[in-house]
This record gives C-alpha cells, structure tokens and sequence, in this order.
C-alpha cells in the first residue's frame, strides 16, 4: 500500500506534511529534518521539545512529534484558521431542510461527551482522548435525510480534503462534529474550530476543519481512499494493519 511520507492525513488527521496534493509543501528535508527534532524531543525529554518548539512558527511546531501526543498534518501548504464567530457548518444535498449552521448554534445544541482512543493509520495512537460535540445523527435528522440517500460526503475549508461515510456509519453514536478536545476548544491545529470525529476509524476520517456535510446516494471515495487508502476504515480492520480497535 502506497502511504503518506512523513504523515498520515488529516484534514482530519491524516495527510501528507506537505504543500501541494502531490508533494510534500514544506519540502522533505524540512519534515524529515523536523521529524528528526521532534525524536530527538522525546529522546532527551519534554524541555528540549518544548525549547524546540518555541523557535519555530506555530504552524511549524505543530509539526513536531509529540513523544505520545498528536502529530499534526494538514494536505495543503498551510494550517487553515477560521474564528468561531464566522465559523459556519452547511448540512445540505439530499435533505428536506438544508442546515446551515454557526459555532453558538452547535453548541447549542445537546452535547455528546465521549473519550476514545485515536489511531493513526501510520502507527501513532494517543490514548484517551476526550471530545465533545454534536452527533452528526442528530443534525441529519434536524435537516430530513430523503429516503434514497445512502452516504455522506464531507468537505474541509481547506479547500482540498474530502472525506465519506455511508449513512448507517455517520449515525453511530461515536461519530462526533466535535468542538472540544480534552476540554478545550478545538485549536486550529487540531482542526477547530470544528471538525468530525469518526472515533473507531483511523485518523484519516476524522476530516479536520470541517466546512460541509453533503448527504448523497452513493459514497464518493475521498481524499485519501482516491490515493489507495481503504474507505471502510475500521481500525484494526483496514488498511493492512493489526491495531487494536478503539
């Protein structure tokens, strides 16, 4: 299987640390070398990390491997930021009422609290990590799914990434649009101010920034499954690998 260089995908957390689709943004030697920091971090200890990461420009820190904690990777050249105040989330397609929706909206509405495992496709996994946010079942039934859909199609702002769930998979209880992470609000580099939470898939699903939720009739591969990734991404179960399942 063809995998990511130097990261795992995600606009949800996942994807190649790079800056164009097809290459590498920040240029190999510059992941490569940051990599090779971020080891050396978590060799001699959290300090010379944290010393590490206060030299670099916050995008570039987020870079760094984190000795347990998240990898953070974004497919285009850039980490995208949008305030929560003009943060809006379009739920449309094959709805009787297309949803458009803004931060203090899902916030508003009743939360799911759920702590989960996060697994990354390339092997890194954080443990226990605790989100909270809307069930993307509840906002599909606040728009009417039409009863010839079968799938969703998910888009970053970004721009770039794209993501898919059939729609038995997106009513899950463990599928999240999550604005919180460990009790914080979601930074950007972890996709805020919100982002899907598909929690016992690998990372790739869990598309960051999240900007669109398109209701279909048929699952449309995404960003990462057009590049030979699995599109039922149940981990432990997909992609070639053994892990334990979250």
């Amino acid at each position: 299987m063809a995998r990511v260089e130097a990261s795992e995908a995600a606009a949800g957390a996942g994807g190649r640390a790079g800056g164009s689709v097809d290459g590498i943004p920040l240029g190999r030697r510059v992941v490569l070398g940051m990599l090779g920091l971020g080891a050396a971090g978590i060799v001699f200890g959290k300090a010379i990390q944290d010393r590490l990461a206060r030299l670099l420009s916050p995008d570039l820190a987020a870079l760094l491997p984190s000795g347990g904690r998240f990898r953070i990777y974004s497919v285009v050249g850039f980490l995208p930021r949008r305030s929560a105040d003009a943060y809006r989330l379009r739920l449309d397609g094959m709805v009787e009422r297309p949803l458009d929706l803004g931060f203090a909206d899902l916030t508003g509405m009743p939360a799911t609290a759920l702590t989960r495992d996060f697994q990354c496709v390339t092997g890194w996994r954080v443990a226990d990590v605790a989100w909270r946010g809307v069930k993307v079942r509840d906002l599909l039934d606040r728009a009417g799914v039409r009863p010839e859909a079968t799938a969703l199609r998910i888009h970053s702002f970004d721009g770039v990434y794209t993501e898919s769930l059939t729609l038995d998979q997106a009513r899950r209880d463990d599928v999240l649009v999550a604005y919180e992470m460990e009790g914080k609000p979601l930074s950007s580099p972890h996709g805020g101010p919100v982002r899907l939470l598909v929690a016992p898939m690998y990372g790739y699903k869990s598309l960051k920034w999240l900007d669109r939720i398109e209701v279909l009739d048929q699952v449309v591969p995404g960003f990462w499954e057009k590049r030979d990734y699995e599109i039922d991404a149940w981990v432990g179960r997909s992609n070639g690998r053994s892990d334990d399942p979250t």
